[in-house]
């Protein structure tokens, strides 16, 4: 099943659950998703955009979301950051299982032994071979900090 179909039957479980929460967060995220179809048809992609660029969307909304969870809890605001962590939670759902630090790390090196990358002016190699292969999985942030630490940058 497409992340399109799971977020279609996802919208019609939280209807008929009456779960405003997932409801609202699973509206939000086809809104957005829309909106990049819109983005997408204009540059010559009649289809909208597929799995992984939702998956990459969805990374980017959880971001966001942890974003604001720090700005709230600095601000005194703990009714807001508990919303936006359930929201997380849901987004989450759809993201497939996070790699873990480890596995951060463990991908990182086979990637920089397979480009036979040794200095840091290699990094934007090691990391175009590891956003194609764990995009969705690996938050590249940590991808990107983990191959520079590697490279000696």
């Amino acid at each position: 099943m497409s992340l399109r179909e799971r977020f279609t039957e996802t919208l019609k479980e939280a209807m008929k659950a009456k779960d405003p929460v997932r409801l609202d967060t699973v509206r939000m995220a086809m809104a957005e998703m829309k909106k990049r179809d819109i983005e997408a048809r204009a540059a010559g992609n009649a289809d909208g955009i597929g799995d992984a660029e939702i998956q990459s969307m969805l990374q980017k909304l959880v971001a966001s979301r942890r974003d604001s969870i720090a700005l709230y809890e600095k601000g005194g605001r703990p009714e807001l950051a508990a919303k936006e962590a359930a929201e997380i939670a849901i987004l989450e759902g759809f993201l497939p299982k996070q790699m873990s630090v480890a596995e951060i790390e463990a991908a990182a090196k086979a990637e920089i032994a397979a480009a036979g990358a040794t200095t840091i002016r290699d990094m934007g190699k090691v990391m175009a071979a590891m956003k194609a292969k764990y995009t969705g999985q690996m938050d590249l942030a940590a991808g990107s900090a983990t191959v520079k630490k590697l490279l000696g940058g």
